[in-house]
């Protein structure tokens, strides 16, 4: 069985994760606790998701697996982007930045709501080996936060999945099955076969 130790510390990201990597026969270890965050200091998602793997594939001496993801908003150029956990600045939380982009694309004029999740996966062996996959989950942008479940922009991003829910309106199970996330995991485990 494969193992990986998660990079990320982001409780909804690790229950996330270790559900779909757990159906695809991946077995998961918690970050080492005495680890602190990693600053995320590049400018792309791939930068970022190879910065947290080798950062704790460093410290746990095992493979590890690390996650960046981006919400990009056509209407705004790609923003969020790779920003997206910190869009509201210094003490960002997920309201702040759902308040802004919600802002921002009413002060834009544009009524175009596109955008798309994008997650890139990265995995870091000991021996140095390393493999990025990617997954991408279009859709668009609510007019307000409607749901419960989920955690950042989940209450305003409506999936093209043939329905009006967004992410927040779906149960995990839902969520796993259509996610970036869950679509970058995959991506991963066929890499891996």
């Amino acid at each position: 069985m494969t193992t990986f130790v998660l990079a990320t510390a982001n409780t909804h990201k690790v229950t996330e994760m270790t559900a779909v990597l757990a159906e695809l026969g991946i077995e998961v270890l918690p970050r080492p606790e005495d680890l602190a965050e990693v600053d995320e200091t590049q400018d792309t998602l791939v930068g970022n998701a190879l910065l947290k793997a080798r950062a704790v594939m460093g410290a746990s001496g095992h493979a590890s697996v690390a996650d960046d993801t981006g919400l990009f908003v056509d209407a705004l150029n790609g923003e969020p982007g790779v920003f997206s956990a910190r869009y509201s600045g210094e003490g960002a939380t997920d309201e702040k930045n759902v308040a802004k982009l919600l802002t921002a694309l009413e002060m834009s004029g544009s009524e175009n709501r596109s955008a798309a999740f994008r997650t890139v996966i990265a995995v870091v062996y000991p021996d140095g080996r390393e493999i990025v996959v990617e997954g991408v989950l279009p859709g668009r942008i609510a007019e307000i936060p409607v749901g419960d479940n989920g955690f950042g922009y989940d209450p305003i991003f409506i999936p093209d999945l043939g329905e009006s829910r967004t992410l927040a309106q779906m149960s995990l199970a839902e969520k796993n099955e259509h996610s970036h996330r869950a679509r970058a995991l995959r991506a991963l485990a066929a890499t891996l076969r």
